[in-house]
């Protein structure tokens, strides 16, 4: 599913090829791609700390705390994880209304609902969601991620933040704006054209580096990290939430739970099939469960607000050559360095350095042949992506994918629903109904209305040759067609049924004939009898 978009954005942004683990080359590129990513986290997680309005070093130790663990256990390397604005703007209302302490109770809850959802391999159904709605998804954080850039173009303490973008404050204007324009253009355009040169250092780390120097050496006045919070801070210590253990406290924080755990692995899950068509794995979605939930249950009880994968630092990553697990933890080592003892010095990186390079991966994320094949794929899958994208701008990505699903599916649903019709041969004393198209519940109306039993001769068969029985539905309408013809004193035939609707229809007393090329498949359900009527089994 995610080919394509590897192909679209992997070459077009001089993502390089996975290298040799033990190459000294290579492990200089996973350190350079981990010092980059970690560059690009601090703003992030400071901005989405303010989100959900805790002190800056939640989100740092949540940053540190999460990619760590999620590096060395996770299901794919090269994937970062960290605090996301997904998670924040559903945290925002529980601290304000029942404080910080609930927050860390509710991550240790979330991140254990993961485990237990990576235990029982449920990830594995991330393979349900359709081409069409991941197209939604990526252009849908593509424009989340713009939206949350442009704070950084407000006045140093105008700003609030939020989710998708931002809130009240002072835009900069005059020479101000056209300073941050023109190094946010420079950063860019350093991260377009040193792969043509050079690939010894990673692009964005370049852009970063050089922006920031001369930002330094003409001493511009233009916003820097420093600007937004303070990065210094000790080591996260290990702290219990400190709320009552009790009934009304499981009530409080088990919806935010749920919640922030269904928005984490799904966000998790699509940019792990994303990192993994880099990377060239497959698999590893219950891995990955495991390891965010581990991951939110230790940052819990040290102090952080939770998080999942980043897709924006994720593809950061690997356009900087990260491919190893080296990179993401290196990336979280780094960023504890900051913490400890660098804070003075990336709080001169001007914030114009990090908008361009996360500029980079808008351009890099969004889907734009996405633009051009609209208007030739079915309409149904062009609503589908243009549905998911504004649901994941509007709201969260949580409730697009869900929507996104729910549309395609019932959308499937419907075209296999109108696919069900018979080819009929009539002679003097019998009728012969070819069924052609699946029969289950989308199409069991349909079904029953193909048949004539009024006027139809005293022998009757119903050839399924070319058509399939799939659920409790379809079992349900053969049995009602039988029980007409019955009632009307007319035999009733059923031909090329599968053996175990043979078993099934026979419950009931159905007149099934037997032939040597029967189909061979189950029915997706088993049934049992019950007064007369097939009914739900186990």
């Amino acid at each position: 599913m995610a080919k394509a978009l590897l192909a679209r954005f992997g070459d077009n942004l001089g993502i390089p090829r996975p290298g040799n683990s033990h190459d000294p080359a290579q492990i200089r590129t996973e350190l350079l791609s981990g010092l980059t990513v970690a560059l690009a986290l601090v703003p992030e997680a400071v901005a989405f700390a303010f989100v959900a309005g805790v002190a800056p070093l939640v989100g740092l130790y949540a940053a540190f705390i999460v990619g760590l663990i999620t590096a060395l256990f996770g299901g794919r390397p090269g994937m970062i994880s960290g605090a996301t604005g997904a998670l924040a703007v559903v945290m925002v209302s529980l601290v304000a209304q029942h404080g910080v302490e609930y927050l860390f109770a509710t991550v240790v809850l979330m991140g254990l609902i993961q485990i237990v959802v990576g235990i029982m391999r449920w990830g594995k159904f991330i393979r349900l969601v359709p081409h069409p709605v991941m197209l939604g998804f990526v252009n849908g954080l593509a424009i989340v991620i713009f939206l949350a850039q442009l704070g950084q173009f407000k006045i140093p303490g105008t700003t609030e933040v939020s989710g998708h973008g931002v809130g009240g404050g002072e835009w900069l204007s005059g020479m101000a704006l056209y300073t941050m324009l023109a190094l946010v253009a420079l950063t860019m355009a350093i991260i377009w054209l040193l792969p043509r040169l050079t690939t010894v250092i990673p692009a964005p780390l370049a852009g970063i580096g050089i922006t920031a120097i001369l930002v330094i050496l003409f001493g511009i006045d233009v916003p820097l990290v420093g600007d937004m919070a303070s990065i210094q801070g000790g080591l996260p210590a290990f702290h219990i939430p400190s709320v009552p253990l009790t009934w009304e406290t499981l009530q409080i924080i088990l919806p935010y739970a749920v919640i922030l755990a269904a928005i984490g692995l799904i966000e998790s899950l699509l940019t792990l099939n994303l990192v993994g068509e880099i990377v060239g794995e497959r698999g590893g979605a219950s891995r990955e469960c495991v390891a965010q939930g581990a991951a939110n249950t230790v940052t819990g009880f040290f102090g952080g607000m939770g998080g999942c994968a980043m897709i924006g630092q994720s593809m950061i990553n690997v356009k900087s050559g990260g491919r190893m697990r080296l990179s993401g933890i290196s990336a979280a080592l780094f960023l504890l360095c900051f913490i400890l003892f660098a804070a003075p010095l990336i709080e001169m990186i001007p914030l114009a350095a990090l908008v361009g390079v996360m500029f980079m991966v808008v351009i890099g994320t969004f889907a734009w042949n996405s633009l051009r094949i609209l208007r030739k794929v079915p309409l149904i899958d062009a609503f589908v992506i243009v549905l998911v994208t504004g649901v994941t701008v509007a709201y969260d990505l949580a409730t697009a994918v869900v929507v996104g699903v729910i549309v395609s599916a019932l959308a499937y649903a419907w075209q296999n629903a109108t696919r069900i019709r018979a080819e009929t041969d009539t002679t003097l004393d019998s009728k012969v109904y070819r069924i052609q198209g699946p029969l289950f519940f989308g199409s069991a109306e349909g079904f029953a209305e193909l048949f004539d039993v009024q006027n139809d001769p005293e022998r009757v068969v119903v050839d399924f040759a070319n058509s399939r029985v799939a659920d409790q539905s379809a079992l349900t309408a053969i049995e009602a067609l039988a029980a007409k013809y019955n009632a009307a004193g007319k035999r009733i035939e059923l031909r090329h049924l599968s053996r175990d609707c043979h078993r099934l229809l026979k419950r009931a007393g159905q007149l099934v004939t037997d032939s040597d090329d029967d189909p061979d498949y189950g029915v997706a359900v088993d049934y049992s009898v019950r007064t007369g009527q097939l009914g739900a089994g186990h």
